[in-house]
């Protein structure tokens, strides 16, 4: 089973380039890694699974085309969490993969119900581990909060998580093993963690045609 860095931003998006961080998250031990604003592919020897972000939400609905990616391109759907209609638009929608930037919502934006139906659907919920290593003070705690509230959701409900270093230079990236030990800070055993590092190719797997929102 692959274990995956779940989001690194590479140049445009950041300071380093696809190539640099392929290079870095082999040297690290990773087999694959999730790219914003990439296409998928394998380069120096890692999988680079491209990320697809969901569009808006109006009414109720995702806006965006919906185009399938099938054979060796292998990209996977990820929506950023908002306010709780928003959430429970996206799960409903069944264009989405993974649930990002949960720490930038309000407490009540994610509940037992949401977590019920992220369980149900097989949506994955993001631990972006960069916000407990940038930031500081009341940003850095509030964001402990959260993820703590999101494990314990996961481990009632059973609904996956996975686990990002946010990277946007290769001086951010993290090693699998550095990766769960910022997890403790939220809760995260080390069974957890090490589960949390092999989500996406689990999420992937099944699937031979995976739906994505252009």
């Amino acid at each position: 089973m692959q274990c995956t860095d779940a989001c690194v931003f590479p140049y445009p998006a950041g300071d380093s380039s696809l190539r640099r961080m392929a290079l870095c998250a082999r040297e690290l031990g990773f087999d694959s890694i999730v790219a914003a604003g990439s296409g998928s592919g394998q380069v120096l020897g890692i999988e680079v699974i491209g990320m697809a972000m969901a569009g808006g939400v109006q009414e109720g609905t995702v806006q965006g085309e919906t185009r399938v990616t099938g054979g060796e391109e292998r990209t996977i759907a990820v929506a950023s969490a908002g306010t709780y209609t928003t959430n429970r638009a996206l799960l409903r929608s069944g264009k989405v993969l993974i649930l990002r930037g949960i720490a930038d919502t309000p407490r009540n934006s994610f509940d037992h119900i949401l977590s019920r139906m992220a369980a149900e659907r097989g949506v994955a919920l993001d631990i972006d581990l960069s916000l407990l290593v940038s930031e500081r003070g009341m940003t850095r705690q509030r964001a402990i909060q959260r993820y703590a509230d999101i494990v314990r959701f996961s481990g009632k409900f059973g609904f996956p998580l996975t686990l990002s270093s946010g990277a946007r230079s290769i001086l951010e990236m993290r090693s699998p093993r550095e990766m769960a030990v910022l997890g403790r800070l939220c809760g995260l055993g080390k069974e957890e963690a090490e589960d949390a590092l092999r989500t996406v190719s689990r999420l992937l797997s099944p699937r031979r045609a995976v739906e994505v929102v252009g």
